[in-house]
C-alpha cells in the first residue's frame, strides 16, 4: 500500500498483538492435540512468515500503516495462521505436493522480501524524492511484491494437502486484481503522472511476462 509516510506505532503493535494471539491458539489448541506431519510443516512455514513479515514491518521497511490496513492484514493473517493448520488436520499426506508447496513458499517469500529490500535504498535517498522506482524486480511487474505474496500463500495451501486450502490463495489473488492493484495504480498515476503511464505501458501488472 502507498501514501503513508508517518510513524504508526500503535497500528503496528495492534497487528503484532493479533498475530501473537493467533500463534498462541495454533500452538496450544491445534499443535498440542494433533500429531500431523503436514501440521508440523505448516507450523514451520507460519513461524518463518511471522518472523519475516514482522522484520519487514518493524525493521527492514518501517513505513507507516493505517489501522484500516492493520485490520485487513490481521484478518488475512487469521486465514493463514489458523485456517491452514485446521485444514491440514483433514489433509492426506502427499510428499510430492508438499515439496511443491515448499518450493512455492520459498520462492514467493524471497520474491516478496527481496523486491522490497532492493527498492529501499532508492526510497531512502533524498535525491529520489518524487521519482518513480522501476528497477530491481519491479522492472518485471509493477506489483511483483504482490505476486510473491500469491506464491508463498499458495505454497502454504498446497502443504496442507487439502484442496479446500486453495480457496485462500484464490481469494487473495482476486483481492489483488479487483481491489489492491486498481487502487495502487490510481495512486501511482496521480502521484507520478506520465512516468507511471510510461512504466505501465511497458511493464506487466502482477505476473512477469504474463499479465
Amino acid at each position: 500500500m502507498y501514501g503513508i509516510h508517518r510513524k504508526t506505532t500503535k497500528a503496528k503493535i495492534f497487528l503484532l498483538t493479533i498475530q501473537i494471539i493467533y500463534l498462541m491458539i495454533v500452538y496450544w489448541l491445534i499443535l498440542g492435540n494433533f500429531d500431523n506431519f503436514m501440521i508440523s510443516n505448516i507450523n514451520i512455514m507460519i513461524s518463518i512468515t511471522f518472523l519475516r513479515l514482522n522484520a519487514m514491518i518493524f525493521f527492514w521497511l518501517p513505513r507507516g500503516i493505517s489501522f484500516k490496513e492493520a485490520i485487513g492484514n490481521g484478518l488475512a493473517f487469521g486465514l493463514y495462521y489458523l485456517g491452514f493448520p485446521i485444514l491440514a488436520i483433514f489433509g492426506e499426506i502427499n510428499i510430492g505436493i508438499i515439496i511443491i508447496g515448499w518450493l512455492l513458499f520459498i520462492i514467493g517469500s524471497a520474491l516478496n522480501t527481496t523486491s522490497e529490500l532492493l527498492r529501499k535504498p532508492f526510497k531512502d535517498d533524498p535525491n529520489n524524492k518524487g521519482k518513480l522506482y522501476t528497477g530491481g524486480l519491479f522492472k518485471y511487474a509493477i506489483h511483483i511484491n504482490y505476486f510473491g505474496d500469491v506464491l508463498w500463500v499458495t505454497g502454504l495451501a498446497l502443504t496442507t494437502c487439502n484442496w479446500w486450502s486453495l480457496l485462500i490463495p484464490i481469494f487473495l489473488i482476486s483481492l489483488f486484481i479487483f481491489s489492491y492493484i486498481p487502487n495502487d495504480d490510481k495512486y501511482l498515476q496521480h502521484h507520478y503522472g506520465k512516468a507511471f503511464s510510461d512504466y505501465q505501458k511497458n511493464t506487466k501488472e502482477l505476473i512477469p511476462f504474463v499479465w
